[in-house]
């Protein structure tokens, strides 16, 4: 099982950049792929989920209407488009797998890591003001 995120980098605020999840491994739409993000010396917090068999996303309030999550289910990929991006955007941001949120998709259990049985290496994102 091998989950590789790419497309982090250095960005002024008020850009973008688009992530990627690469997954192999492990039978990809039948499960969920969350992101998740984590700053220096703060927690790792949820940021979007989607569920990749119907394409059902959730978001968290602190990024809703700036980033979308999306899934080629072709290419095993799952993207985080970030938009408008600010300062506090910056964190390592890591994607995760599990199946079971695929079955039974809440927020309270897409946000929580603990939940999630497979995780890529992360990928730094830096917004710079």
């Amino acid at each position: 099982v091998q989950l590789v995120e790419s497309g982090g980098g250095l960005v002024q605020a008020g850009g973008s950049l688009r992530l990627s999840c690469a997954a192999s491994g492990f039978p990809f739409d039948d499960y969920a792929i969350g992101w998740f993000r984590q700053a220096p010396g703060k927690e790792r917090e949820g940021v979007s989920a989607i569920v990749t068999h119907d394409g059902d996303t959730i978001y968290a309030d602190t990024i809703k209407g700036r980033f979308t999550i999306s899934s080629d289910n072709a290419k095993s990929t799952v993207y985080l488009q970030m938009n408008s991006l600010i300062p506090e955007d910056t964190a390592v941001y890591y994607c995760a797998a599990d199946r079971q949120i695929a079955y039974s998709t809440t927020w309270y259990r897409a946000q929580n890591d603990l939940e999630y049985d497979y995780w890529g290496q992360g990928t730094q994102v830096t917004v710079s003001s």
